[in-house]
């Protein structure tokens, strides 16, 4: 027999009501905080970044493809790595979707890495993938962006990262097993694997002027990881008990 409470269909439905009022203050709330990011003040960006695209080298302003507005996902790919974020990715195969959709509507979805472009063109046909990926190798952008910090930042504890100065928790002495099993999965250690950060980034293009407008990192990410929705509403929640997901394809065929 269960152990979780039960009800009759009356008693429950009771129980849903109370708890629908809370859900529509949390999307009241919820309104109201997407019209702050919204009234954030605009900083020009006047260095002059460059990528690598598939179409060839380009200017972050080249990134919005003829929109407005342009998401970037700071997507964890460093340069000695052989795959991808396993995290990154399960955010990814989220977005892939959507990508499309947001492009027609002003907005352009792109992630950037500092890897090579040929590494992120393999991994994204292995993903199956068809959002744009930009490399920023050899660039600032990630560093001016928070998302990697230098190997004696690292061990002096002195980044920057989620609008915080210090010692992160990626930043650590002795790492926990399953940050190793990611690193390892991503065919590198855990030093080299965590000094690249996850993150995303918003920017606007008017009268030919980009401003970064947003940015959000760590667990600001859990609303764009398309399975925790979906986890927060099945019964068990998000029922973790350490790293439990894997890249899609490295999943048994169970």
């Amino acid at each position: 027999m269960t152990a979780h409470a039960t009800a009759t269909r009356k008693e429950w439905l009771a129980a849903r009501l109370d708890l629908l009022e809370a859900e529509k203050e949390l999307t009241r709330r919820s309104d109201e905080l997407a019209q702050r990011r919204q009234a954030l003040p605009w900083v020009r960006v006047d260095k002059p970044y460059r990528f690598e695209t598939d179409a060839g080298n380009a200017s972050l302003a080249d990134l919005f493809a003829g929109r407005s507005q342009l998401l970037v996902y700071h997507f964890m790919f460093g340069v000695d790595y052989t795959a991808g974020c396993s995290s990154c990715s399960a955010i990814a195969d989220g977005f892939n979707g959507i990508a499309v959709h947001l492009a027609n509507h002003d907005v352009m979805l792109t992630a950037v890495s500092r890897a090579p472009l040929a590494k992120l063109q393999a991994y994204k046909q292995r993903m199956g993938w068809t959002f744009p990926w930009a490399s920023s190798f050899g660039s600032d952008f990630n560093t001016d962006f928070s998302v990697w910090v230098s190997p004696e930042q690292q061990q002096a504890g002195t980044a920057d990262y989620n609008y915080q100065r210090g010692r992160h928790a990626m930043d650590q002495s002795e790492y926990p097993q399953p940050v190793i099993e990611m690193a390892t999965s991503c065919g590198t250690d855990a030093p080299t694997y965590t000094r690249d950060r996850p993150g995303m980034s918003a920017f606007v293009l008017e009268d030919g002027v980009v401003h970064h407008t947003y940015s959000t990192y760590a667990r600001g990410l859990d609303g764009l990881w398309g399975m925790y929705p979906w986890l927060d509403r099945s019964p068990k929640g998000r029922n973790e008990a350490g790293i439990w997901w894997r890249r899609h394809d490295e999943y048994s065929a169970d």
